[in-house]
């Protein structure tokens, strides 16, 4: 009797596993429709990282076509034997951990004050969107006339104000190029965390901080408690995401100080367009592009590997 009816429902189970025609022509449609998609990302996505992978083990120059051939670990060679490398990754390094951290803490912050029932709340919440909109190359340019030590407005103010005893040149000098292009990224994209917290900020039960406070709990003790465990997949998504972005960046460096001076800002991404259009060394370029690329991956991988073991348990 048990055998029976073990049968009877692998056979419920497989008749509804088993599609019906029209199910069959949906599936089919859908694959139709999602062909045009996949020819995009074959040809403007998957191609290029390939050919970036094979270019980086062979060897190619843009003005000497004779330059070719299968070069093996030669161009990974080349790179890591460079003397700038070392220097350019503790520079991206740097670049990236202060700017994720950076964006982060002022878009929570200015996630909280614009969560408050202040008045000319939609106003605030449109003006703090003004940075995130800006092209990076107008934004920068802008941010160097800012910051020029001959007419620019900030120098002159934290002149008056006391603050400075004289202009400082902050994009020409070692020790101040990269922590300056820093404090500009986070300025520009702080917005894009405050609108992702915002949204998580509201979606937060006002039941639970009721609750909360009438069993005694502070403001601080329920934002650690209550507010910042509903921000936990929203701030590990934007943190994740922003790392690759922030990593990968090049036109704010390159448009405020072309890695200069003295390569004190020059990051891995402005060290492979050196490689390319300054040494025309396609091999490095590409062999650095893969390296950098590899570190990405593996980043996305691991984080929604323990993602997907998260959910599954």
């Amino acid at each position: 009797m048990a055998n029976a009816e073990l049968m009877a429902i692998r056979q419920k189970v497989a008749a509804t596993r088993r599609a019906t025609p029209r199910q069959a022509h949906l599936r089919r449609m859908a694959a139709l429709f999602l062909l045009p998609a996949a020819a995009f990302l074959l040809v403007l996505i998957a191609y290029p990282l390939f050919n970036v992978l094979w270019q980086s083990f062979n060897y190619g120059n843009l003005v000497d076509p004779a330059t070719q051939g299968y070069a093996g670990l030669d161009n990974y060679r080349t790179v890591l034997e460079d003397e700038d490398f070392l220097p350019a990754f503790w520079h991206t390094l740097t670049w990236t951990v202060l700017s994720v951290a950076g964006e982060y803490i002022l878009g929570l912050i200015a996630a909280i004050v614009l969560a408050q029932p202040i008045k000319g709340r939609a106003i605030f919440r449109g003006i703090v969107v003004v940075p995130w909109v800006i092209p990076i190359a107008i934004a920068g340019l802008n941010w160097m006339w800012l910051l020029n030590p001959d007419y620019g407005v900030l120098n002159a103010w934290m002149v008056k104000l006391g603050l400075l005893d004289h202009s400082r040149d902050w994009l020409g000098q070692i020790d101040t190029a990269l922590l300056t292009v820093t404090f500009v990224n986070i300025w520009r994209s702080f917005p894009f965390y405050t609108i992702s917290l915002l949204a998580a900020l509201q979606a937060v039960p006002a039941d639970l901080h009721e609750a909360a406070a009438m069993d005694g709990a502070g403001p601080i003790r329920r934002f650690w408690v209550i507010t910042m465990p509903h921000l936990k997949a929203v701030s590990l998504t934007l943190i994740v995401i922003h790392i690759i972005w922030t990593a990968i960046n090049f036109d704010f460096i390159w448009v405020m100080t072309e890695g200069g001076p003295l390569n004190a800002s020059q990051t891995l991404p402005v060290m492979i367009y050196k490689f390319s259009m300054q040494d025309y060394d396609i091999g490095a370029a590409c062999a650095l592009a893969s390296m950098s690329m590899a570190f990405m991956a593996s980043l996305f991988f691991v984080y929604f590997y323990g993602l997907g073991r998260k959910e599954a348990r």
